[in-house]
């Protein structure tokens, strides 16, 4: 076809360049020939992803590489109960990581179960029904109301032909398709009014059209084209691990080297003695139960959240929603109900609230007759359906407790002339009480030019031109709110005309009213907006509609400031206009992007991304796949959200709630504060093993076998450490501002904490060694070396438990009940700090753990020991919050 767009180009043409027939179609033969050399109507699948592959994919973290390694060495070296625990978490963690990532739906496999199943086409000069798969380039299409366009189509006839095109746009207005050529360029798909987009829905009139483009080639394959395409991005979380993993490679590697070198110049060791030393402190610093706590904490979260209507369909989502800066969303069905609501009324020349208008009497109740007389909409065991303009002038009479059937009774339809997109009106005609009553709606300029009189306070009197400027002054009003203004008048008749001739009938009549209709927000959407804000996140509006009615409705939800209308809002034809760089440069002036393509919000979406941004992004059309994929999460609506939507995001909203996403936001900054807990808690006690294992080395003591520091990680790693993962969120947890992308775990001054907290617990777990040796209580440099490991070993085992209670807070103090309000923590600390000591209690447990048997002296200086790192924390974090300022 030639290079202009189809919209520009006339249909004599197009129907030449297609080698087709506009009256007969084309022959059955040539459509065969033409679907075996093109394929089917249909969308590509992609390629899916095995249980075996997806249980595979979870050893490619690095994390879990070095705990592999661990467990080989150990086993190697004869420590299989070493190996088989660390075995143990890794094939857990995968197992819950194949769990959540086996509920995603296929993105693209949705699309294709979108299509329409039939199309009505013209083949060998008949009509006929076949399988939208078996549509070709060139085929005739028929279209009615209720169908779904089955291809992309560029219209030849159209008879008040309405196509609902949300899904594919953000459009929630159905839009006026027509058959002539379109002269503008660069037209936004919305603006394209001579094309119909497949999967798009018909709602009034009917049309033809002739196929230009199927599967893959149409609007909607190029969005499953640009799904497939795109990268799957990491999270700040998976980010984090990451850069964890290797700074702890790297760190492990290094200790385990010097101590087995300083092992061997001292001298007394064999070269096996100091691997297997080397192997206890490699053990020692591995966080072992890291990855299943950060799994499990995400998985609680998840099960939080969706209590709370907001089902997480990827585990590392959690905890992303916490690390948002942006939340771009899109409009219809978002942030607003998708579903046109009256308004405003214009009654007696003056404005009114249609929520406020209590009992319709005079002129209200003549208006409100119009609006359910002059309606195509129908009723269904499911509801009203039809154009959602007139369904929403039913419901404004329903919410007003008007009786329609005893109205539709009394004044049926009896001749009627349809709605034309050129003259812009719609007319029928009832019986009255004295003759008939014409109504008449449309366009206001176009229904003033055909008023005569005017029904004021019930009475009718003549337009004058001020009133008439004044309707038009109201009416360019209501428009400049985003409102979709339509007129109303009547006039009385004795006859049904004889011939339904609009410019015969639709003359001298009565002006009745307005009524101002709007896609309405979201009630809690405003209180939702303003709490991000509060966060320090910041909303931006993306929407296929149009720049007015966008900004309009960004005002009334605070996304949008009156002094910020005319330079924070951009359509998508500005958007064209500018480099990726320029664009770069300009994207945080914007918060309200109107008349975009799918491409348009995955390139905002990046552009944001690029300025180190998380962003999340929430839709529910089609046309929102493509960026819900690229960012860093993506948000579906439950209710309203297409399969495709619902296929390419993080996170689904059960109730379609906006405001769910800020509870989500909240859970998300506390699943990361208490993952960041366990951190601490967690390094901080393998820094004390390794520093206490190296020191134990270099002064020759007995240091403690690799079973005794996989039992302390076993019991500290587990219950403490998943109770910490269930701590309530701060108070001001949604007053401070999104730590970026750039923050790390160790950021907040974890960090610091974790290393000065870990050399002291090594301190005093050598403290303990030294004085157990100096003051013995059982006789023999064996026994006494050998009680010194036991109270070593008791002493650190109970002091990590102990500073879980510490770790709550970086710099707050845990002193009081705030330190005791997780129930399940304290029910974990207590039964770890049990098993913990039932090693050494219980006498047949001694020779497997290499422990000896403890007097109450020696558990009294364990318990001071233990015990005394809650006090010594408590008083540095004291004397930090006096010259920080901390709270």
């Amino acid at each position: 076809m030639a290079d202009k767009p189809l919209y520009n180009q006339d249909v004599t043409t197009i129907i030449a360049e297609l080698n087709t027939d506009g009256q007969q179609g084309l022959s059955t033969q040539e459509a065969a020939k033409r679907l075996a050399e093109n394929g089917p109507n249909q969308l590509k699948e992609a390629t899916s992803t095995s249980l075996l592959q997806k249980f595979i994919n979870q050893f490619k973290d690095l994390m879990i590489a070095i705990l592999l390694i661990a467990a080989i060495v150990a086993g190697f070296t004869g420590e299989m109960v070493d190996a088989s625990f660390i075995l143990a978490i890794v094939i857990i963690n995968a197992v819950f990581g194949v769990f959540q990532e086996a509920k995603a739906e296929d993105a693209i496999n949705a699309l294709k179960e979108m299509s329409t199943p039939n199309a009505n086409v013209i083949r060998d000069g008949k009509d006929m029904v076949i399988k939208s798969t078996d549509l070709v380039v060139g085929d005739i299409v028929r279209l009615e109301a209720g169908d779904i366009v089955p291809a992309d189509l560029r219209l030849m006839e159209s008879a008040s032909l309405q196509i609902e095109e949300a899904s594919l746009t953000g459009e929630s207005v159905p839009v006026d398709k027509i058959a002539t050529t379109l002269k503008a360029t660069d037209l936004p798909l919305g603006d394209r009014k001579n094309l119909a987009f497949m999967n798009t829905n018909v709602t009034y009139g009917r049309g033809v059209g002739i196929v230009v483009h199927t599967g893959m080639q149409t609007e909607i394959g190029h969005i499953a084209g640009m799904l497939d395409a795109a990268a799957e991005t990491r999270t700040p979380l998976q980010d984090n691990l990451i850069q964890l993993g290797r700074v702890l490679t790297y760190l492990i590697l290094a200790i385990a080297a010097i101590t087995f070198i300083v092992g061997l110049l001292r001298g007394k060791e064999t070269i096996l003695n100091m691997l297997l030393t080397s192997i206890s402190l490699a053990v020692a610093a591995i966080p072992e139960g890291l990855p299943a706590i950060v799994t499990i904490t995400l998985a609680l979260g998840t099960t939080r959240m969706a209590t709370r209507q907001a089902l997480i369909r990827k585990l590392p989502a959690v905890e992303t929603l916490g690390s948002t800066d942006i939340i771009g969303s899109d409009k219809t069905g978002t942030l607003t109900q998708n579903k046109m609501t009256v308004e405003k009324l214009v009654v007696n020349a003056e404005i009114s609230d249609a929520a406020t208008t209590e009992e319709l009497t005079g002129t209200y109740a003549r208006l409100a007759d119009i609006l359910a007389l002059n309606n195509d909409t129908k009723r269904t065991d499911n509801g009203y359906v039809g154009d959602p303009t007139e369904t929403a002038l039913i419901a404004f009479n329903e919410n007003h407790q008007r009786d329609l059937d005893k109205l539709f009774a009394k004044m049926p339809r009896v001749a009627e002339i349809p709605f034309d997109s050129e003259r812009k009106l719609m007319t029928t005609i009832h019986p009255a009480p004295q003759g008939y009553i014409i109504t008449v709606k449309g366009a206001p300029d176009e229904l003033l030019k055909r008023a005569t009189q005017i029904e004021m306070h019930g009475e009718i009197v003549p337009l004058t031109s001020a009133i008439r400027e004044k309707l038009l002054a109201i009416n360019s009003e209501l428009a400049m709110q985003a409102l979709r203004v339509l007129g109303f008048a009547y006039k009385l008749s004795d006859t049904i005309p004889p011939v339904m001739d609009p410019d015969a009938v639709e003359n001298e009549l009565v002006f009745t009213g307005f009524v101002g209709m709007i896609d309405p927000e979201r009630p809690e959407v405003s209180q939702a907006v303003a709490e991000a804000k509060m966060a320090g996140i910041r909303p931006i509006m993306i929407t296929g509609d149009h720049r007015d009615t966008a900004a309009a409705i960004a005002m009334r939800l605070g996304i949008l400031d009156e002094a910020d209308m005319d330079k924070a809002v951009i359509s998508g034809s500005d958007l064209d206009n500018m480099s990726d760089a320029e664009f770069a440069d300009k994207v945080d002036r914007y918060s309200v992007y109107a008349r975009v393509a799918p491409e348009h919000k995955v390139r905002i979406v990046t552009a944001w991304q690029k300025k180190g941004k998380v962003v999340a992004m929430t839709g529910d059309g089609v046309n929102d796949a493509p960026a819900l994929k690229a960012a860093d999460i993506g948000i579906a609506m439950g209710i309203t959200g297409t399969e495709v939507s619902k296929g390419a995001s993080d996170m689904v909203l059960a109730d379609d709630n906006f405001a769910t996403i800020v509870h989500a936001v909240e859970e998300g900054r506390k699943v990361f504060a208490n993952i960041q807990k366990a951190l601490q808690y967690l390094l901080a006690s393998n820094l004390a093993e390794v520093i206490s294992i190296f020191v134990m080395t270099l002064l020759g003591w007995e240091i403690l076998a690799p079973i005794m520091i996989l039992w302390i990680n076993l019991v500290t790693d587990t219950l403490p450490a998943i109770a910490l993962g269930l701590e309530p969120a701060q108070k001001d947890a949604m007053t401070k501002k999104p730590r970026g992308r750039g923050a790390s775990f160790l950021s907040g001054g974890v960090g610091p904490a974790i290393i000065w907290q870990g050399i002291l617990q090594a301190v005093i777990v050598l403290s303990v060694y030294g004085f157990s040796l100096a003051y013995p209580v059982h006789a023999g440099e064996t026994a006494a070396h050998q009680d010194a490991l036991t109270m070593s070993f008791m002493t650190l085992g109970l002091m990590q438990m102990f500073n879980a209670i510490n770790v709550k807070s970086v710099y707050g103090s845990m002193l009081g009940p705030q330190a005791f309000r997780n129930k399940l923590f304290n029910w974990a600390l207590v039964g770890s700090l049990a098993v913990m000591a039932a090693v050494v209690v219980i006498p047949p447990l001694n020779p497997i753990f290499h422990v000896s048997h403890l007097d109450a002296y020696q558990w009294a200086v364990v318990l001071v020991a233990g015990i005394s790192i809650i006090l010594i924390v408590e008083l540095v974090k004291l004397v930090q919050r006096k010259i920080f300022k901390k709270g």
